[in-house]
């Protein structure tokens, strides 16, 4: 049977030169970049190049790059650090009706903290209204956080207006960007992010491994307590193979960019052209500003489990939403907050690519995806 991956914002499959880059220092390289002998230094020496190769992707200073174990800590730690570090019971922070649960539970623990947190609405596309968050903030405002691009239906925020008005309020701007880095523009130096969130896993590196920029002269709380690492803003032994391998994960990312985004741009189009012919399908999300490797389809009547359970029987991945509540029976709150009855909001797919992913791929898709809809709709 034929094996197709098209659950890419879920997780990527790591790069064999990713695993090349990290395999020496699992055995060969493997000292604790805190000791002083010979093998800490060659193990330092590999945090301080791949921090350096992350900092020039982000255009910022290594100084202001932290490694993490995950986006959701990232996100953790930018909400939690800068809640503590600056505000106080009454405060606000602002986020929106569509972010990843990392954001909506971590703002969930500052309301239980007695911080006032203010979700923003967004549109039928999943775009928030640069008016209303200027309208949101007030002068108890610490904090705003708005993800770059969704990971369920690919909206691409105008991160940059965003973070301007931010700027302009004396306000916090933090970005999670886990399905954005790599995909979309992200110039430290150019935008008024304080604060931005990635993982290594959703561009072809390890899983376990994330990154916080936090822009110099940002001061966070940190949620953990130890031996200093990372600037004490999280300190343990540091992930020495995992960091090496985002590291090499975002060197081939960036080096390719421009033509990967071209290549997925076309074969998203292929997808989205291809399935609008077929009866009954809507696509959810914009068709402009959106990730060019996300397809989010939505077809009433029809169970979006089952067709990935069909697909999956055909060998084709794919998903309905995010894969963190992938065992919900609720609908995805990102395409309720846009709108969408909840009943049709379980009736939905998610086909997401990646660099390696190909035409061919979309078309034996698109195939199968017709059969499956046919044979569910026949009762077979």
């Amino acid at each position: 049977m034929r094996s197709v991956y098209f659950d890419n914002s879920a997780t990527t499959m790591m790069d064999s030169r990713v695993l090349e880059a990290m395999m020496p220092f699992f055995r060969e390289q493997y000292g604790n970049p805190s000791s002083l002998h010979f093998l800490g230094d060659g193990a330092a020496i590999a945090i301080r190049d791949s921090r350096r190769t992350i900092s020039k992707a982000l255009n910022c200073l290594p100084t202001e790059v932290y490694f993490t174990s995950s986006g959701t800590e990232s996100d953790n730690i930018a909400l939690q650090g800068a809640a503590l570090a600056y505000g106080k019971p009454g405060d606000r922070i602002i986020t929106t009706s569509i972010e990843h649960s990392a954001i909506l539970a971590t703002a969930d623990r500052l309301r239980e903290l007695g911080f006032d947190i203010h979700i923003l609405p967004v549109d039928r596309e999943g775009f928030v209204d640069p008016e209303e968050l200027e309208r949101s903030i007030n002068h108890r405002t610490v904090l705003v956080s708005v993800m770059a691009a969704n990971n369920v239906v690919g909206s691409m925020q105008d991160v940059p207006y965003l973070a301007a008005i931010c700027q302009e309020k004396g306000v916090l701007f933090h970005t999670d960007a886990v399905q954005g880095f790599t995909k979309m523009d992200l110039d430290m130096q150019k935008m008024g992010i304080d604060m931005l969130s990635i993982s290594g896993h959703k561009f072809h590196g390890p899983k376990g491994i994330g990154a916080l920029y936090v822009r110099n002269g940002v001061k966070l709380k940190p949620l953990f307590y130890g031996g200093g690492q990372e600037g004490n803003l999280r300190p343990a032994t540091e992930n020495v193979p995992g960091i090496v391998g985002m590291g090499k994960a975002v060197e081939l990312a960036m080096e390719g960019r421009e033509e990967d985004i071209r290549r997925m741009t076309s074969i998203r189009d292929h997808i989205i052209d291809g399935a609008m012919q077929m009866d009954g399908i809507a696509l959810n999300g914009p068709r402009e500003r959106r990730l060019c490797n996300n397809v989010h389809l939505r077809f009433p009547g029809i169970s979006g489990k089952d067709v990935v359970f069909a697909l999956s029987d055909m060998g084709l991945a794919t998903s309905t939403a995010s894969a963190c509540t992938a065992e919900s029976v609720e609908p995805s709150h990102v395409l309720t907050a846009m709108g969408i009855p909840p009943e049709e909001a379980l009736s939905v797919l998610r086909v997401s690519l990646s660099r390696f992913s190909t035409m061919d791929e979309a078309d034996y898709f698109l195939d199968s995806f017709s059969q499956v809809l046919k044979g569910l709709r026949e009762g077979k």
